[in-house]
């Protein structure tokens, strides 16, 4: 009995601390939300109109406009600031001497400001990197065809051939790790971002079937594939953006890519599988390659439409749910944009979901198209 009555009391004493707990949570979440949106203008008008301006607008770029931004948001990147989790020196020193009101404060003053309307928003050329890797790739037409479908003997189709693969096969040319001299006078005026719309443009062309070379038996060749399939997928198809597909390859030049990995190519895999084979068993396993229809890599496209529509999944439902710590993006400054996408994809800022996004073959077609496109948009 006297445990049983000792039990209550305990009882009737936690509930009590629990209802005292939850209205002091109450209390401090209501006092918490309520900003004071003129102090807010005061701070703003002392610590943030150099880059922000009064009107919440950019003063310059790679600055992003917080006018009509999410209070949520703002509070949010203030916290990541505070805490060393965005890398910006002065951004970090004023948070940390901002309180916890003051912080509040100017982050509902901008909130409260309508958007910006800025001439980056109405200039701005959304970049398509489908579109500037066609143009680029006419360059290419002579010896690769303009669809990426060789028909010269030696020359390496390029037609749905794997992007991120790609783009380093063209670092290796540009840096003289491969031996084809052509290719010297073409490389070095190309961008990484050049580079990446190449590879989208050719990984999104349909590769041609090939007829049986002249050269090697592919029923004999298929055996010797086996070990083959396990990076290059079957029969010649990669599902690997960093592996190439070899079907539907030019025959003579998957002979002499094969024997090159003997000496002059390093990728200490294709070497230990190499050396063992004679040259019959090359031509063989070419001719085999060489006969197996290949698809597209990629659809590019639809990239930028694909890509906005993933986006909109987060930016666009923030719009009408303000609780949601996803920031507003339409006419934000594009070079903003593109500072904090890099971030993302260096690890300087966390973000699951945005390091996931920045895990494409593209990333720096991503980051374009994306900062272009949004920079776009007209703010809400």
């Amino acid at each position: 009995m006297k445990h049983l009555v000792l039990g209550i009391v305990l009882s009737v004493a936690l509930v009590g601390c629990s209802d005292k707990q939850e209205s002091t949570t109450k209390a401090t979440s209501e006092k918490q939300a309520a900003a004071d949106v003129v102090a807010g203008k005061a701070i703003a008008e002392q610590e943030c109109t150099g880059c922000h301006g009064l009107n919440g607008g950019s003063t310059a770029p790679a600055i992003p406009h917080l006018a009509a931004q999410h209070e949520r948001y703002l509070l949010a990147s203030i916290k990541a600031y505070r805490e060393g989790k965005r890398t910006h020196a002065a951004l970090k020193q004023m948070a940390a001497c901002m309180s916890e009101a003051d912080a509040r404060n100017v982050a509902a003053y901008y909130a409260s400001l309508p958007p910006v309307a800025t001439t980056s928003a109405k200039s701005a050329q959304i970049f398509l990197p489908y579109e500037n890797g066609k143009r680029l790739a006419a360059a290419c037409a002579k010896c690769h065809n303009d669809d990426g479908n060789s028909k010269i003997p030696g020359t390496p189709s390029l037609a749905g051939q794997q992007p991120r693969y790609f783009v380093v096969a063209l670092q290796e040319y540009l840096h003289r790790e491969r031996k084809i001299d052509p290719m010297h006078a073409l490389l070095p005026r190309l961008s990484r971002l050049d580079m990446e719309s190449l590879a989208l443009y050719f990984a999104s062309q349909t590769p041609a079937q090939r007829a049986t070379p002249s050269v090697g038996a592919p029923e004999e060749g298929e055996p010797l594939t086996a070990v083959c399939g396990g990076c290059h997928g079957f029969h010649g198809v990669s599902t690997d953006a960093a592996t190439p597909s070899l079907a539907g390859q030019d025959a003579r030049y998957l002979v002499n890519a094969i024997k090159a990995y003997r000496k002059t190519r390093e990728h200490e895999g294709m070497r230990r599988y190499v050396a063992p084979l004679s040259d019959k068993d090359i031509e063989n396993i070419a001719a085999f390659y060489a006969v197996q229809q290949s698809r597209a890599a990629d659809k590019g496209q639809t990239f930028v439409q694909e890509l906005t529509d993933k986006c909109e999944r987060c930016h666009a439902a923030s719009v009408t749910n303000p609780a949601m710590v996803v920031p507003k993006i339409n006419g934000q400054d594009r070079e903003y944009l593109i500072m904090a996408l890099r971030a993302y994809r260096d690890n300087k800022r966390d973000s699951t979901t945005m390091h996931h996004m920045m895990g494409f073959p593209y990333s720096d077609s991503v980051i374009e198209s994306f900062a272009s496109f949004y920079a776009n948009q007209p703010a809400k």
